[in-house]
């Protein structure tokens, strides 16, 4: 589905709900849902350790910075806790100091956290989360010798800070929010010639609109 179309259907959701929402708040916001499409910014913090033919060969690795789109959810269990699921997928590419360019790959990597909203009913909402992460890495290719290049998918944790600021007495708002996922992975090339160890660890810092219903 095209970022138009989820932004445009959010908005659809969010102007049937304004009344039933406004008559709710008095009783608080458990059970209620919101929706958030955001701009995101991923900034690894990458290490590695690179070996060829199981000698390490030192040098520094960067990853480069991603710019992409996302849609997120949130359900309240209670007025104050929440849970946040995150759908969004990021290209990035690979580069050692020694071996040069090492290639690109595909990562999906759906986040889960376990939020405490200290406001929710307020005209400023602050949040902080924790959770976890399942980073999935697809369509990997290698970059001149580099051949056979993978990358194996792995669980991290999350931790998670943002704001909710309203757009007036409406069930709208505007959204900030940065994210440190510890995320981890093993990358092979070459039929296991090439091995590394590495730590992406990125910051991810977004931006955007949501509703809630």
């Amino acid at each position: 589905m095209q970022f138009s179309k989820i932004f445009a259907a959010a908005l659809l959701l969010g102007s049937v709900s304004t009344a039933a929402l406004a008559q709710d708040d008095a009783a608080g916001v458990a059970g209620h849902f919101q929706v958030r499409v955001r701009g995101l910014a991923v900034l690894p913090d990458a290490s590695a350790t690179v070996k060829v033919g199981g000698v390490d060969i030192g040098g520094s690795t960067h990853v480069t910075k991603s710019f992409v789109p996302e849609v997120d959810g949130t359900y309240f269990l209670t007025d104050n806790v929440g849970i946040e699921l995150i759908a969004a997928t990021t290209k990035h590419a690979v580069h050692n100091s020694v071996a040069g360019s090492v290639g690109s790959v595909w990562l999906l990597p759906p986040t889960a956290t376990l939020q405490y909203h200290f406001n929710p009913n307020g005209a400023i909402r602050p949040y902080v989360g924790a959770g976890v992460n399942y980073t999935i890495f697809y369509s990997a290719h290698g970059n001149g010798a580099i051949t056979d290049l993978s990358f194996k998918n792995n669980w991290g944790w999350a931790l998670q800070a943002g704001v909710d600021v309203p757009f007036g007495d409406g069930p709208y708002f505007f959204n900030a929010d940065v994210k440190k996922l510890f995320l981890s992975t093993d990358l092979r090339a070459n039929g296991g010639v090439v091995r590394a160890s590495a730590d992406l660890n990125p910051w991810i810092v977004g931006a955007g609109v949501g509703v809630r219903f």
